[in-house]
């Protein structure tokens, strides 16, 4: 379902019936895992993330072909980064990110974030990028009661414990 507001806006009403924004990210070069440590923990400290998403070229651990296939690659993106406390292994060098928040005022403030983090150029765009609902894909590899937040995120090809999933510790207010 659209937005019911006649904003113009490339939100949609979740099943749970609130407005979502999804937007994407493609800097102009290649992340290092130091650079991209530094967004994915300041996108995360942010309000309203419901779900994130990287993309970028597939960093090996072996040699897949080749003459020296079977050896250990020894890649200097492939390094172990720190998101909300939990150690999370560089599988892909991050060439572009996908959120889905809450609202625009989340989205306004991760660009912001972006503008103070990269010292060159990227692009910022509002979409729809995830599925709202469950795939043939999803159905196969999770159920029918597979988590919201992981639908459309699946690799027909790929594993389900390829997907790392990082669960924003709520914070006590007292």
């Amino acid at each position: 379902m659209t937005c019911p507001t006649e904003s113009g806006c490339n939100c949609e009403i979740a099943e749970s019936g609130r407005e979502t924004v999804q937007i994407e990210i493609v800097p102009q070069r290649i992340l290092n895992p130091e650079t991209s440590e530094k967004l994915l923990g300041r996108i995360y400290d942010c309000d309203g993330i419901i779900r994130v998403s990287i993309f970028g070229s597939r960093l090996p651990d072996t040699v897949g072909y080749g003459p020296g296939t079977g050896q250990k690659v020894n890649h200097p993106l492939k390094k172990t980064i720190d998101v909300e406390g939990q150690q999370v292994n560089m599988r892909v060098s991050l060439g572009r990110l996908r959120v889905e928040v809450e609202n625009d005022e989340t989205a306004l403030e991760i660009k912001k974030i972006c503008e103070e983090t990269f010292s060159f150029p990227f692009e910022f765009y509002k979409g729809t990028y995830f599925k709202k609902h469950s795939t043939v894909v999803d159905y196969a590899k999770m159920g029918p009661d597979a988590d919201e937040r992981l639908l459309g995120m699946t690799d027909p090809k790929g594993k389900l414990d390829q997907i790392i999933f990082i669960e924003k510790e709520e914070k006590d207010s007292e």
